[in-house]
């Protein structure tokens, strides 16, 4: 739950940097930073709060350099500190090193112990510290980045895109498995890689492709140079970004968010049509599978609840009495359009069920006389151990209600979610190259007491691995 970027551009890097954590700003709001590199200097500044509020035109001016990486963060490894906000620098024999990261590891504490054992000493609490010495090791060992990136897809469980600052150079890679999305692009100065291709946008740039799984790129002024490290077997990407977390206007993997969430809209209709006066949406997270619901069974769609736009996403609020609390400030009933109503609302997902429940006391309070909940996701059942922040089951409502159960928890007049199966077919993918654990309780990496999914990876050097399990030599390759 973070947003990254890496640019290089002739003209200057600190206002596109800024542009595009603008456009990121969606996937993390604790803290943002920018690290930027010129002749030998590296030039740096972070902060807590959102991005205008921390960098200014002073600051900007200040990050010097055409290369340069930033990062927006939403802690889901790693405590709420000052040292903790990325990117991490670090200064190491001939290399000067800046290292940001989306995901989550599921191995982090193994790691740091066995790290901490050989007398390393770590400043933050963070995975991201933990890929770094990973790094470094290996850069220590054999001077060579591709080694270490090779050594960090053997060594590392769990999701991870990483974009890293080396001598004025970007290095991204991201894991064989392809869960946390990324993406390369062209920009009028030169070239990009981010977590969502509206980063890409923001800068009137030109998408090219997404970052493979198991893929380093190298930006440079000479272009985008490509590695492939490691291959999976099947990929995992994450479900949960094509229901809420991405942006809808995102291309990832090759799919515009929005058309998934449109085409699960009308989906839902399909699967649990209802007579209603009109179709509303939780905005904005509702909106365009609402939008679909309303195109496929031709009531109307009217707005019903009204969004303050300088509040944040109170899903990634820290806390659940802040999330709450902002739901009344946030959310406002169009009174005229509830009064004696009935009404199809509609929303991403439930996770906690607590939301959910205020908005329809809202609604219910401003005259609507049925709510009938539709949800663009399966029962989110299970905690996600790979970057969103879900992490007990006893935060989940679905985790061990019946769907009538948890409709009259949330006090709906119905509530249907959309099945698996239609979901899916909305995305476009095979449901074996998602990551549908939330959903299914089935992981795709090895996580201790849960369920697993094998994925095996296989090397350019003729070995393979298995994430369940260290990897093995194949004679003659895989």
């Amino acid at each position: 739950m973070c947003g990254i970027v890496g640019i290089v551009d002739a003209g200057g890097v600190s206002l596109p940097l800024y542009y595009a954590l603008y456009a990121l700003q969606h996937r993390g709001q604790e803290s943002a930073g920018i690290s930027t590199y010129e002749g030998t200097t590296l030039y740096k500044h972070k902060e807590h709060g959102l991005v205008a509020d921390v960098f200014t035109p002073a600051n900007l001016q200040g990050l010097k350099g055409t290369v340069g990486i930033g990062h927006v963060r939403y802690p889901t490894t790693g405590l709420n500190l000052p040292e903790n906000i990325q990117p991490l620098n670090f200064r190491f024999r001939n290399f000067v090193i800046s290292i940001a990261h989306n995901g989550n590891l599921v191995n982090t504490q193994e790691l740091r112990q066995e790290y901490e054992r050989r007398g390393q000493i770590f400043i933050t609490t963070t995975d991201t510290e933990v890929i770094a010495k990973v790094l470094i090791d290996e850069l220590n060992r054999s001077g060579c980045i591709e080694d270490a990136v090779h050594l960090c897809m053997r060594r590392l469980r769990g999701s991870y895109s990483v974009v890293m600052m080396i001598n004025g150079v970007i290095y991204a890679f991201r894991d064989p498995l392809g869960i946390k999305p990324f993406c390369v692009g062209k920009t009028h100065g030169g070239y990009i890689v981010a977590s969502e291709s509206v980063a890409i946008d923001a800068l009137n740039g030109t998408l090219i492709r997404d970052v493979k799984p198991g893929e380093l790129v190298r930006l440079d002024t000479d272009g985008i140079h490509s590695t492939q490290i490691a291959v999976c077997s099947c990929t995992a990407h994450c479900i949960f970004e094509y229901i809420y977390f991405a942006r809808a206007d995102a291309v990832i993997d090759g799919v515009l968010v929005y058309d998934v969430r449109r085409n699960i809209g009308k989906k839902l209709f399909e699967e649990c049509p209802v007579e209603a006066d009109s179709v509303g949406a939780v905005p904005d997270s509702g909106t365009a599978y609402a939008i679909g619901y309303a195109q496929g069974s031709k009531i109307p769609y009217v707005e019903s609840l009204m969004k303050n736009r300088y509040m944040g996403r109170t899903f990634i609020m820290p806390t659940q009495r802040e999330r709450e609390k902002a739901v009344r400030i946030k959310l406002n009933p169009i009174r005229e359009h509830l009064r004696d109503k009935e009404i199809v609302l509609i929303d991403d997902s439930i996770v906690r069920g607590t939301t959910s429940r205020r908005i329809i006391e809202i609604m219910r309070e401003a005259g609507a006389r049925k709510i009938h909940m539709r949800i663009g996701s399966p029962a989110i059942k299970s905690p996600c151990y790979l970057g969103v922040d879900m992490p007990t089951r006893a935060e989940l409502i679905a985790s061990d209600k019946t769907e009538d159960q948890v409709r009259a928890s949330i006090t709906a007049d119905s509530l249907h979610h959309i099945s698996l199966k239609a979901l899916v077919e909305a995305i476009g993918f095979p449901e074996g190259k998602l990551c549908t654990g939330c959903l299914t309780s089935c992981y795709p990496v090895g996580i201790d007491g849960e369920h697993a999914c094998e994925r095996k990876v296989t090397f350019v050097d003729g070995t393979y691995q298995s994430h369940l399990k260290s990897f093995t030599k194949v004679n003659g390759g895989a």
